[in-house]
C-alpha cells in the first residue's frame, strides 16, 4: 500500500519509513508528491492536529495520508509545551531555541519535579473519509543539559531512567521500540490489522 506522509521533518520521515516498510507500506513524503503549503495547526490536542493535517493532504492529493502530531509535556507545567512543542520558542522547527526555552522555564525545578512525557497521535485518513487514530506515550525526565547526538527535537534533554540514556543516545532500533512514536505506530498497526487493512 502507498501512503503519503504529511511531514517535511527528516527525522520523522526516517522513523515512519522504517516502521511501515516492515508491513509492506510504501511511505512517500508529501514533498515528493506535491508542492502544497502546510496547513495551519489550530487544534488544541495532538489528535485534532494529526487529523487536521491528514484530512487536508488527503483531500489535496487524493491518496491515503498518514500524519502525526507529537510533542513533549513537562508534568509540572500542565500541558506545556504540548501541541506547541515544535514552535515553543516562537519559530517552528528551531530545536535549539525550543530546547533552551524549556531548560530556562524548568530551571527552578529539580528531581521528580522534572518528570515529563512525550506524546504522539497518528492519524491515517483515506480520500473516502475513513479515519483511524492511535496514540503512544513515553515517560522520562527532562534534564537541563544535552547528551547524545541521535534523534531530533527535545531528545538530547529527555532522559529515560530505565535505560540510563537520553532519547538521543538510543539507536534507531531502540528508539522505535520504546518511543512515543514507536508505541503509537504499534497501536496503529494493530488497529489497521483489526480493520483488515
Amino acid at each position: 500500500m502507498k501512503v503519503v506522509l504529511a511531514t517535511r521533518n527528516q527525522g520523522k520521515i526516517r522513523e515512519f519509513q522504517k516502521h511501515f516498510s516492515e508491513i509492506g507500506w510504501e511511505v512517500i513524503p508529501i514533498a515528493d508528491i506535491a508542492d502544497i503549503p502546510e496547513p495551519e495547526e489550530t487544534g488544541t490536542t495532538f489528535r485534532e492536529n494529526a487529523l487536521q493535517k491528514a484530512r487536508y493532504y488527503a483531500e489535496a492529493v487524493n491518496l491515503p495520508v498518514l500524519s502525526d502530531d507529537s510533542g513533549i509535556i513537562a508534568d509540572v507545567l500542565g500541558n506545556e509545551p504540548g501541541v506547541y512543542s515544535a514552535r515553543y520558542a516562537g519559530v517552528h522547527g528551531n530545536d535549539e531555541a525550543n530546547n533552551q526555552k524549556l531548560v530556562e522555564v524548568l530551571r527552578p525545578y529539580r528531581g521528580e519535579a522534572r518528570r515529563g512525557h512525550y506524546m504522539c497521535v497518528i492519524a491515517v485518513v483515506w480520500p473516502d473519509g475513513r479515519e483511524i487514530t492511535a496514540e503512544g506515550r513515553c515517560n522520562g525526565i527532562i534534564r537541563d543539559f544535552y547528551k547524545g547526538t541521535g534523534g531530533f527535537g527535545y531528545d538530547p534533554l529527555f532522559y529515560l531512567p530505565e535505560f540510563g540514556k537520553t532519547m538521543a543516545e538510543l539507536s534507531m532500533e531502540e528508539k522505535n521500540k520504546i518511543s512515543h512514536r514507536g508505541k503509537a505506530v504499534d497501536a496503529m498497526l494493530k488497529k489497521l490489522k483489526e480493520a483488515g487493512i
